[in-house]
């Protein structure tokens, strides 16, 4: 009997420990999800579903991390969106520097399009560094960038907003001009919330945005999303 209260309080212990382990991040970063419980978040490159179309090195759960900073600014666009019975999705934050680096060697390969119908149609895959599609620095390292839309918070479906999340091409500039008048709304709803909590914009991808004034503004993290 005494050895197996000690066989069980071992395991505990090694739980608790391996628990610890897991959910420890950097000073400054944190789950978001300690923040703001209810957002939705699919992080695409957790999955297949993106431009590579295989998981991408790095991410290891489909668990959104920032800084505190910019999780406590994303969590007053988050209230404001509820009064209007919408919510963020958000489909990237924090992005370690492995996973820039496995973008780089994918783009290399020349004979890997497997996604290029759904992402790049358009975009020769030698041209991607040029083009400035993929980069050896991402933004998404320093902890305070992220992708989003904005869903229906009582379907979950998302907004249509003219062009798919990750697209490469002009149909994702925030200002294009060959969409609906109702995606043209959508995007001016995301783009004006998240300014307006101090959220910069790109004007190339309607999606992504970084939090102005940002604590990490020179550093490119590695540590993976656990």
């Amino acid at each position: 009997m005494k050895n197996k209260i000690l066989i069980i309080l071992f395991i505990v212990i090694s739980f608790a420990f391996k628990l610890q382990e897991t959910n420890t991040l950097p000073d400054g970063f944190v789950y978001v999800d300690s923040v703001i419980p209810d957002i939705e978040v699919e992080l695409r490159y957790y999955s297949s579903h993106n431009f590579v179309g295989d998981t991408i090195t790095g991410y290891q759960s489909n668990r959104l991390i920032l800084t505190k900073r910019a999780a406590e600014a994303l969590k007053l666009v988050q209230d404001e969106l509820q009064q209007q019975n919408l919510c963020l999705k958000v489909y990237d934050g924090y992005r370690p520097q492995q996973a820039v680096n496995h973008f780089m060697q994918w783009a290399r390969n020349l004979n890997d399009t497997i996604e290029k119908q759904e992402f790049y149609p358009n975009v020769n895959k030698r041209h991607l560094f040029r083009d400035g599609y993929i980069a050896t620095r991402s933004g998404h390292s320093r902890g305070s960038t992220l992708d989003l839309t904005i869903v229906d918070a009582e379907t979950l479906e998302p907004l249509d907003m003219g062009s798919p999340y990750d697209f490469f091409g002009m149909s994702s500039w925030v200002a294009f001009e060959g969409i609906t008048a109702e995606q043209k709304a959508n995007r001016q709803l995301l783009q004006r919330v998240m300014n307006k909590h101090n959220f910069r914009s790109y004007s190339k991808e309607w999606w992504h945005f970084t939090l102005r004034w940002e604590p990490f503004p020179d550093t490119y993290f590695d540590f993976p999303v656990k």
